[in-house]
C-alpha cells in the first residue's frame, strides 16, 4: 500500500495542487499559460506559499492548508473543465520520463530509495521536512540529540528549502513518511522539466511527436540523471523553474505589467530553491525580457512592468530572504580555491557532461568510448546552433534564453564555484543544453520533410541522439545504490513504538536513524553528529571514526549508562549491552535494550575480544581482581559465556578475520567484484552445534550461502556500512571441519545489479548462539571458575 501512495497518490496530489495554483497564478497575472506550463507554474506557486507558512512556528502548520485554499481558489476562479483538450504525445512523454526516473525502484520491487550511502544528504532534507511541518528555522524546545544537532548545523547557514517543501506538502495529505515518498517526488520534479521542454519546442516545432521526443530525452540529460540516482532535490528543482521563466519571456511583449508577475514569482523560487547566489540563474530570463520589453513597449509601459517585477519578485522572496543572507558569511566554502568544497564529487566534473551522454555507472568516472561521447557532444551543440539560430529568425527568444541560461550559469558556477557547486550547475544545464540540441534536430526533422530524400539523415540524427542518451542511463540504471528499506522500516517501527524513551543511542551508523526516524528518542548516534560525549575506552577521550559503527564494549561505561534506550544493530559479533540493561524488542536487523533503574550498580566493566570478535579469554588475574572489588561490597560477578566467532576473510580465506582497518572502519581483504564469482572456504567448529551465518558488508546481485552442499540463504542487491553483517541463516554443524561456499551471480537486468559498491563484501561470521546472551551471575569466591572461559565481558557488581 505504500508503494502505490507513494507512486500513485503522490504526483496525483502533486499535480492536482499545482494545476489549481498555476490558474490562479493565470488570474492573478492576466497572462494565459500554455497548458504544459500550468503545472510548473502552479508547482512554484505551491513552493513559494509553503515558504511564508514557514516563517514562523505559528504559522508552520499552515503551510497545507494555505496550498489547498490557493489550489481551490484556481479551479473556482478559472473553471478549467470549459478549457483543457488532452494532449496524448504531451502525456505520453511526461508518463514516460517518470517511468524512466522511477525505474531503479519500481523494477526493484521494493518502496525505497536510491543515492545510498553515495550521498547522505537526503538523511537531512528528512530531518529538515520533520521539523518544516510544525516548526520554522529554529530548534528551540528540542533535547540534545543528533537530529537537534543536524538541524542547528542546517539553519546556521540559512539551509534553502523550497525544493522540499512541497513534498511537506504531499506528505502531510498522504501521512506517509517523506522517505518513501522521496522517489516519486524527483520523478515528479523531472516531469515537470519535461513540461517545460514540451512548451519550449512549441514555438519551433509543430510537430506534438517531435515535441515529445524533445521532452522525453531532453529530461534525461546523463548528469541529471545521475544526480537524480545520488537523491539530487535542488538539481532537478531548478531547470524546471527556469523553463517556466524562459518560456515566459517572449509573451511580454503582449499585454500589461501584471503579466510579469509569474516571472517575478519564477525568480523568487528560483532564490528560494537555492538561496541567494541561486540568483545568477534567473538573470538570462530577466534581461531577455527587459530588452524585450525595451524594444517593443512604451517606455513608461517598461517602467511599470519593471516596478512590478521587482516589488513582485522582492516580496515573494522574503521568506529565503529573511534567512538566506547567512550564507553569505559562509560563502567560501562555495568557492574556488583551496578551501572550496568538493564534497563526493571528489573532483571537478566535466564540461563535455553539460550534452547530457555520459555512459558511465558514476559519473564522476570517465565514460565508455571517451571518443564517441565527444563526437555526440559536438552534434548535439552544432544542433543547439541550429536551434538558436531559428529560434532567434522567429523571434522565438525563449529558445536563447534558456541555453543561454545553462551556458551563463556554468560559466559563472564552473570557474568561480566550488567543484561541489560547479557540478550542482553542470547538472542543472545539461537538460536545458541537451534539450535546446534535440529542439535542434526536431527543426532539421521537419524542414527536410519537404524532400524526402534527405528526411533519413536528420532522423537518423536523432535516433543516435536519443540512443546515447539512453545508453548512458541504463549504465546508471544498472550501477544505482539501492537503500536497505526493510532495514530502515525497522527503524521507522523502532522509532514509534519507543518515542519518548529518550535518551537513546545507536551505535551502528545509520544516518537515516538518529537524523530521521529515532527522532523520537532524541537519539544520538556514536560516530555522527551529537551533543554529549561518546568516549572510547583508553586515552582520555578518544571518539569513533566518523562512518565508523563500534561495538559497546569499546564504548567507556559511564558513557554508554547516561542513554535509557539502547538500539544495536544484529551482527552475530555484537557484545552484550551491560548487565544493567534488558532486551526490550527484538526484530530482524535491531534489537532494542532498556536500561534497568533496579539493576545492580556496576563497579567495573572488563571488555573482551574487539570490534569484530565479541568474545575473549580474560586474563584470570584481572578477573580475580574484579572479584575483590565485588566482594569489598558484597556484590557479585556479572559475565555472558559465549563462544568466540569464526571470522572469514573472504579475499584469502583466512580465519581469524581482519586485524587492519581502512577508513569508516572498514576491514581490508574484503572481495570489492561485481562480476560472479564463488569462495569456498574450509573452517573448524570447535563442538555440534546451530551456528548462525553473517555475512558482511556489500554485494550487487544475488549472494547465497551453502555449508556442506545445503543452502543456507540468500540475498540480493544490499549495501552496508562497514562492520555490519546480514544473518543469512543458521545451519546445525558437527565438530569439525565443514566447508563454505558463497555465490555472487554477477550482474543481471535489475537495477544496482552492475553498482560498483562503495564498500566491499566481508568478514564472514559463523557464530554459534548469538542470540542467547544470557547473563551469568557467579559469586566473588567462585570467580576463579571464569579463567580460561570464552566470555563477552566480565562485571563487578556493588552489593
Amino acid at each position: 500500500m505504500t508503494a502505490v501512495i507513494a507512486w500513485i497518490f503522490l504526483p496525483l496530489v502533486l499535480a492536482l495542487l499545482s494545476l489549481g495554483c498555476g490558474l490562479l497564478l493565470e488570474t492573478a497575472s492576466g497572462m494565459r499559460l500554455p497548458g504544459p506550463l500550468l503545472l510548473p507554474g502552479g508547482f512554484i506557486v505551491v513552493s513559494l506559499a509553503a515558504y511564508f507558512a514557514h516563517m514562523t512556528d505559528a504559522t508552520a502548520r499552515l503551510q497545507t492548508p494555505l496550498v489547498i485554499v490557493l489550489a481551490l481558489a484556481g479551479y473556482g476562479l478559472s473553471r478549467p473543465w470549459k478549457r483543457f483538450q488532452l494532449d496524448r504525445w504531451l502525456v505520453g512523454a511526461a508518463t514516460g520520463v517518470y517511468a524512466v526516473f522511477g525505474a531503479p525502484v519500481l523494477l526493484s520491487g521494493r518502496t525505497t530509495f536510491t543515492g545510498y550511502i553515495r550521498l547522505d544528504d537526503t538523511a537531512t532534507y528528512m530531518s529538515m521536512l520533520d521539523r518544516a511541518s510544525t516548526h520554522a528555522y529554529n530548534v528551540a524546545g528540542l533535547h540534545s540529540s543528533t537530529y537537534k544537532a543536524v538541524l542547528h548545523f542546517g539553519y546556521v547557514f540559512g539551509y534553502p528549502l523550497g525544493s522540499l517543501l512541497p513534498l511537506d506538502v504531499g506528505q502531510t495529505i498522504l501521512r506517509v513518511d517523506p522517505l518513501w515518498l522521496w522517489q516519486p517526488y524527483l520523478a515528479f520534479l523531472a516531469v515537470l522539466i519535461a513540461l517545460g521542454l514540451y512548451q519550449l519546442a512549441s514555438g519551433l516545432v509543430q510537430s506534438r511527436a517531435l515535441r515529445a521526443c524533445v521532452a522525453f530525452f531532453g529530461a534525461q540529460a546523463a548528469l541529471m540523471y545521475g544526480y537524480a540516482a545520488w537523491g539530487g532535490v535542488k538539481e532537478l528543482f531548478v531547470p524546471s523553474v527556469i523553463l517556466f521563466a524562459a518560456c515566459l519571456v517572449p509573451r511580454l511583449r503582449d499585454g500589461g505589467p501584471r503579466q510579469v508577475i509569474p516571472l517575478a514569482a519564477a525568480s523568487a523560487a528560483v532564490i528560494s530553491g537555492l538561496s541567494v547566489g541561486g540568483g545568477i540563474w534567473i538573470v538570462p530570463a530577466v534581461l531577455g525580457g527587459l530588452a524585450l520589453l525595451l524594444l517593443t513597449r512604451p517606455i513608461e509601459v517598461v517602467a511599470t512592468t519593471v516596478g512590478v517585477y521587482a516589488v513582485t519578485a522582492g516580496v515573494l522572496s522574503i521568506p529565503i530572504l529573511s534567512v538566506g543572507l547567512r550564507r553569505l558569511f559562509h560563502i567560501g566554502k562555495f568557492l574556488k580555491g583551496p578551501g572550496g568544497e568538493s564534497g563526493n564529487i571528489l573532483h571537478p566534473l566535466s564540461w563535455w557532461q553539460l550534452f547530457g551522454i555520459w555512459p558511465s555507472g558514476d559519473f564522476r568516472d570517465q565514460p565508455t568510448s571517451p571518443s564517441l561521447v565527444h563526437l555526440l557532444a559536438v552534434l548535439i551543440a552544432l544542433c543547439a546552433i541550429v536551434a538558436v539560430v531559428t529560434a532567434w529568425r522567429r523571434g522565438r527568444w525563449e529558445v536563447v534564453v534558456a541555453l543561454a541560461t545553462g551556458f551563463f550559469a556554468c560559466l559563472v558556477y564552473v570557474e568561480q564555484a566550488s567543484p561541489w557547486v560547479a557540478g550542482k550547475a553542470l547538472a542543472s544545464s545539461s537538460p536545458l543544453v541537451l534539450g535546446v540540441g534535440l529542439v535542434g534536430v526536431a527543426v532539421v526533422v521537419e524542414s527536410s520533410r519537404r524532400r524526402v530524400e534527405l528526411i533519413g539523415v536528420p532522423l537518423a540524427l536523432l535516433a543516435v541522439i536519443a540512443g546515447g542518451v539512453l545508453w548512458s542511463n541504463v549504465i546508471q540504471y544498472h550501477a544505482v545504490l539501492l537503500a536497505p528499506s526493510a532495514r530502515l522500516a525497522e527503524l521507522e517501527t523502532i522509532g514509534h513504538k519507543f518515542s519518548g524513551q529518550a535518551p537513546a543511542l545507536l551505535t551502528e551508523f545509520e544516518p537515516y536513524a538518529a537524523r530521521h526516524f529515532l527522532r523520537g528518542l532524541h537519539a544520538e548516534a556514536a560516530s555522527e553528529l551529537r551533543v554529549h560525549p561518546v568516549c572510547l575506552r583508553g586515552g582520555r577521550c578518544p571518539q569513533a571514526q566518523f562512518g565508523v559503527s563500534p561495538d559497546l564494549d569499546e564504548i567507556q561505561l559511564g558513557h554508554l549508562l547516561y542513554y535509557r534506550t539502547l538500539i544495536i544493530r544484529r551482527t552475530g559479533t555484537a557484545s552484550r549491552p551491560p548487565s544493567a540493561y534488558s532486551k526490550a524488542w527484538s526484530g530482524k536487523y535491531y534489537d532494542v535494550w532498556q536500561l534497568q533503574p533496579s539493576a545492580p550498580r556496576i563497579i567495573e566493566h572488563l571488555s573482551l575480544g574487539s570490534r569484530l570478535q565479541p568474545a575473549g579469554v580474560p586474563d584470570c588475574t584481572k578477573v580475580m581482581e574484579l572479584a575483590d572489588r565485588a566482594s569489598a561490597t558484597h556484590g557479585v560477578l556479572a559475565t555472558v559465556i559465549r563462544p568466540q566467532a569464526i571470522l572469514i576473510d573472504p579475499l584469502s580465506g583466512r580465519i581469524g578475520g581482519p586485524k587492519k582497518f581502512g577508513f569508516y572502519g572498514e576491514p581490508y581483504g574484503l572481495t570489492r567484484a561485481t562480476n560472479g564469482y564463488k569462495l569456498t572456504v574450509a573452517f573448524k567448529v570447535p563442538s555440534a552445534g546451530k551456528y548462525g551465518v553473517w555475512v558482511g558488508g556489500s554485494f550487487s546481485s544475488t549472494l547465497s550461502a551453502t555449508i556442506n552442499g545445503k543452502k543456507v540463504g540468500q540475498q540480493e542487491n544490499q549495501t552496508e556500512w562497514p562492520g555490519n553483517f546480514l544473518n543469512f541463516g543458521s545451519a546445525v554443524l558437527p565438530r569439525g571441519t565443514n566447508l563454505l561456499v558463497i555465490k555472487h551471480s554477477g550482474p543481471g537486468y535489475g537495477p544496482g545489479s552492475a553498482a560498483a559498491q562503495p564498500f566491499g563484501l566481508g568478514p564472514i561470521a559463523i557464530a554459534e548462539g548469538t542470540d542467547l546472551r544470557y547473563v551469568t551471575y557467579v559469586q566473588p569466591r567462585k570467580a576463579h571458575s571464569l579463567c580460561g572461559k570464552s566470555l563477552d565481558w566480565v562485571e563487578a557488581l556493588h552489593g
